[in-house]
């Protein structure tokens, strides 16, 4: 009896232990497989099948998973995810794909896929697939499918050739799993385009007729249409031809239309280049006329130099020829008289210079005026005389310092060229008052200097340019008519009154025997009245 009693015992706990352990086995394979969706998402998102070769996911599947039930059961997988993805919270009650299979077709409706899980769980707190899609079932009922009418259609089906049953096919695309395997076709194709394969092993698969091959089995590689609908088709694809051409057409056009405009932008830039390039290789070239004065002066002080070199060599000759006592009264009394005349000559001049400067000579006035200065200024600098400085500043027109006579000495260099530029703009038919400007803003600083040396029919000519380039404004005082012609205003004669702004207030001389005398107006609705 105890015996008997030990035997049962021992053999209820061994079924509660593999039970416990099938049961765990089972929850594993479910949460191992929930794993390898994650994995599988990561290798879709990412494309990381490309590095392998493959041309899509659904040829990785294909080729790499089909012992596992390749695309097919992928998908499945995937759609099992989205499911639990979309209830939330509530997903870690559906265990495996199974479970989440019948509540896929409420993907779409959020609310109503929760509502389904929310029932499943009321009812069984561990629901079952069963559970789940009596569930779905209440929440969103699923109406039986209906028979086909056996009404004729209005369009006559396609007769396309059916493959006989029980036919041996082989695999022949090099891109299929089953590649080189034989399979039978034992059940009807679903439709005219692929078959139901079973092979060897029992793996039964739904192949694309061009990937299968059996000489004796004419698998249809294309559709065929009856002979009525042939006209109908080709005259659908020649429209279809058409505006495919006109698109294409316009697409050319466009595209050459927006290269017409980058060209013409890029000729735009290239010519502001140009014109900038201009008008630097211009300062440049006075830039350098300017060092070509100057050393043309430092020529010419050079062959001073050397004329006074030669004049001290002769008169040092001189001096050894006789006693060095006697030369050196004679050269000292000498110098000093030379000296002293040339300093009482400069002092002497400061006054005449004076009234030089205040009415300078008619021809090349201000040539003249440079050369003066700049003659007085090389003299004060070398005799550190102050009143030759000041008459150099007085003739020149400038501070009595030697860097400020040197800067207007520099300006009036420009003043020659300053006139040209401006007279040859002048000159010019249809000469217009931006024109002028372009070129008198670069001389702006002698503006005053090259205004003196116009004459005045130049100056009355520069004036009417700036008249003519700045129209009057309608404003309080103007005299004014209405600007359109179909008014009867029109030729009638009014004066504004009263500025607001954007709008004026205009007497009409027409309405002073009226009880209304003004009106508000637009200035762009007037116009400035003009006696006929």
């Amino acid at each position: 009896m105890l015996t008997l009693n030990r035997s049962e015992t021992t053999s209820a706990l061994d079924y509660s232990n593999l039970n416990t352990s099938i049961q765990e086995t089972f929850t594993a394979i479910d949460r191992f497989e929930w794993q390898a969706v994650d994995e599988i998402l990561q290798m879709r998102e990412q494309q990381l099948y490309l590095q392998a070769g493959y041309k899509n996911f659904e040829e990785y599947c294909q080729r790499e998973l089909y012992a596992w039930g390749g695309y097919r059961r992928i998908n499945q997988l995937l759609g099992a995810k989205k499911v639990i993805d979309a209830v939330g919270e509530l997903g870690g009650h559906i265990k495996n794909e199974r479970q989440a299979r019948p509540l896929l077709r409420l993907i779409k409706e959020p609310e109503k896929l929760k509502q389904a899980v929310a029932i499943a769980l009321k009812d069984n707190p561990s629901p079952s697939e069963s559970d789940f899609a009596s569930a779905a079932q209440k929440v969103v009922p699923q109406l039986p499918r209906k028979k086909q009418s056996t009404q004729e259609p209005m369009v006559p089906k396609i007769q396309e050739p059916l493959v006989p049953q029980k036919a041996k096919v082989i695999v022949s695309q090099q891109s299929h799993p089953r590649y080189g395997d034989e399979g039978t076709i034992e059940a009807d194709a679903p439709n005219h385009w692929q078959q139901i394969v079973t092979f060897a092993d029992g793996e039964r698969l739904l192949i694309n007729n061009a990937d299968l091959d059996a000489p004796s089995v004419p698998f249809p590689r294309e559709r065929t249409y009856p002979a009525e609908y042939s006209e109908a088709i080709a005259a659908i694809e020649e429209r279809h031809k058409q505006e495919l051409e006109r698109l294409c057409q316009e697409l050319r056009i466009g595209l050459q239309a927006e290269a017409g405009a980058k060209a013409e932008a890029q000729v735009q830039e290239q010519i502001q280049s140009l014109q900038q390039l201009y008008k630097q290789q211009r300062e440049q070239n006075i830039q350098l006329q300017q060092r070509l004065d100057e050393m043309e002066g430092l020529r010419k002080l050079e062959i001073e130099n050397q004329q006074l070199l030669s004049r001290i060599q002769e008169l040092e000759n001189a001096v050894q020829q006789r006693p060095s006592q006697e030369w050196g009264n004679t050269m000292t009394q000498q110098a000093a008289k030379a000296l002293n005349k040339q300093v009482k000559q400069a002092l002497e001049k400061t006054i005449d210079l004076r009234s030089l400067a205040a009415e300078p000579p008619k021809e090349n006035a201000q040539e003249c005026l440079r050369l003066m200065g700049m003659a007085l200024k090389n003299l004060g600098s070398a005799m550190n005389n102050t009143q030759a400085l000041e008459a150099a500043a007085i003739i020149l027109g400038s501070e009595p310092t030697q860097s400020a006579i040197a800067y207007r000495a520099e300006q009036l260099e420009m003043l020659p060229q300053a006139v040209s530029d401006i007279r040859q703009v002048l000159a010019k038919p249809g000469c217009n008052w931006e024109e002028f400007w372009n070129v008198a803003q670069e001389y702006e600083v002698i503006k005053s200097d090259y205004w003196a040396e116009l004459t005045s029919e130049e100056i009355e000519l520069i004036k009417s340019l700036e008249i003519a380039s700045h129209p009057p404004i309608i404003g309080k005082g103007s005299i004014v008519a209405h600007a359109d012609p179909y008014r009867t205003l029109y030729v009638e004669r009014g004066e504004v009154v009263e500025d607001l702004g954007e709008e004026v207030v205009v007497a009409w001389d027409c309405w002073k025997e009226q009880s209304k005398k003004t009106d508000r107006y637009f200035r762009e609705e007037l116009r400035f009245w003009q006696p006929e």
